[in-house]
């Protein structure tokens, strides 16, 4: 077995996918060819994107029976990747089993782009092909530091088609999430609160 080229720039651990879903809940890490590959580094800004993320969906669920929920749930996506997305959110009708590694894709996954270039390109790149391949729905990119934010739609085809890209103002026509409005300048307002 080759090591991943990201073993240059990330420490890694061998590791059996079994061992990954196995792991303590506080231990971090996606497992990745055969690797426990360490979470990026993120800061407060990271965290409180998502929390406005998930307070944004969670309070658009609340009348729609659908469930949201945060990155420390393993998703199995395949026998040789494990990944922990920043928010997940299934809809109504439709559940992820209570405990252990999850294998049904959720409708939507979000991660919040952290700054350094090895985690933007696991976002945009790595996890754009495999969240594709297990038949998420909808892949949000929320990039603090490009203040954009981006909405994927899987295509018939099993790839993501660019569905909306905005950096300012009030999206109301959100794809898939009917009457969610996402007010991209409160957004930018809470992260600029950080100093």
């Amino acid at each position: 077995m080759s090591v991943p080229a990201a073993a240059v720039t990330e420490r890694l651990r061998p590791i059996t996918f079994g061992e990954w879903v196995d792991l303590p809940e506080d231990e971090g890490g996606e497992f990745v060819d055969g690797y426990l590959v360490e979470e990026e580094d993120v800061g407060a800004l990271h965290d409180v994107v998502v929390a406005w993320v998930v307070a944004l969906l969670s309070s658009w669920t609340a009348s729609r029976g659908a469930v949201v929920g945060v990155s420390d749930t393993r998703f199995a996506l395949s026998p040789r990747r494990g990944r922990k997305p920043d928010a997940w959110m299934y809809l109504a009708g439709h559940r992820p089993p209570a405990e252990g590694a999850v294998s049904v894709p959720p409708d939507l996954l979000v991660e919040v782009v952290s700054a350094k270039p090895r985690d933007q390109r696991r976002d945009r790149v790595e996890k754009l092909g495999e969240y594709a391949a297990f038949g998420v729905r909808w892949y949000w990119i929320v990039d603090p530091q490009l203040r954009s934010f981006e909405v994927f739609e899987l295509g018939a085809d099993g790839r993501y088609s660019h569905a909306l890209g905005a950096t300012a103002g009030r999206l109301e026509d959100v794809p898939g999430l009917a009457d969610l409005i996402v007010d991209l300048d409160a957004l930018w307002a809470t992260a600029d609160s950080l100093g």
